[in-house]
């Protein structure tokens, strides 16, 4: 069976990484698909290509934010940029990429911040994210990837208990998650390793947390049910450095392109 390779990052300023070896790790990588979260750039602000890969990006309006992009492969049949509500797409969040039978999203989830100051807009946004990834699958399959911003369950972060009323672990977020996966989704890592502990993709910069893998699993890919065919194997590669994040991959058969 050949594979297609899906990667998703967030970079935490791709013009920073780009200092610290990421173009030597995407090659080495060598993935289909390879989606990066907080780019944290404007247009014209680096100019970073890849031979055999089409490129899109998608901006915020606010300077030195937020931020999304996706090399790859296989050039789509149509691109759109965010989710078709204005109130959502200031701050280049999501791009989507159609295929014959799926769509391929990446996706940079909001953060409910320090004293959770954007959580009641977090919850406006998880509803209509939801509402659009089920109004495209209507259409066709679905494959998100992205920092999603929540740990899901306990398993997922070093310490759950401190953390319980902290952005990406509140019930609230956690509920989002659990409400999307039971609307036809499905977590892929866990989907593969149900039981696997102490893999995370996010570490703080504070207190040694990366040397003392002290993380959460932030970073997902998330299939719609209807491609579970499809799925062959999930990654986390916490062996590369440059951001706060590391890699995460999703291994699909290559007929998903036929």
């Amino acid at each position: 069976m050949k594979k297609i390779k899906m990667i998703s990052f967030n970079v935490n300023g791709l013009r920073a990484i780009v200092k610290k070896n990421f173009e030597e790790d995407f090659k080495k990588i060598d993935a289909d698909f390879f989606c990066l979260q907080e780019t944290k750039m404007q247009a014209g602000q680096l100019d970073l290509e890849f031979e055999g890969y089409y490129s899109y990006f998608n901006y915020a309006e606010r300077k030195g934010y937020s931020g999304t992009a996706i090399y790859t492969k296989h050039k789509p049949l149509s691109v759109r940029y965010g989710i078709g509500e204005e109130k959502h797409d200031t701050e280049g969040r999501v791009i989507t990429l159609e295929y014959k039978n799926f769509y391929f999203i990446t996706v940079y989830t909001p953060n409910s911040g320090s004293e959770l100051k954007r959580l009641d807009y977090r919850m406006d946004w998880e509803n209509s994210f939801k509402n659009y990834l089920l109004e495209l699958n209507k259409e066709k399959g679905v494959i998100i990837c992205g920092d999603l911003n929540v740990a899901h369950k306990e398993i997922d972060l070093k310490n759950p208990k401190s953390n319980t009323k902290n952005a990406g672990f509140t019930k609230e977020e956690r509920n989002k998650f659990t409400s999307l996966l039971e609307s036809g989704f499905i977590d892929t890592f866990r989907y593969f390793y149900p039981d696997k502990k102490e893999i995370y993709s996010w570490w703080s910069y504070r207190f040694n947390a990366r040397k003392n893998n002290a993380g959460w699993r932030i970073d997902y890919f998330v299939s719609s049910k209807d491609l579970e065919k499809y799925l062959v194997d999930a990654k986390i590669h916490n062996d590369i450095f440059g951001s706060d994040h590391c890699p995460v991959e999703l291994e699909v058969d290559e007929k998903i392109l036929k």
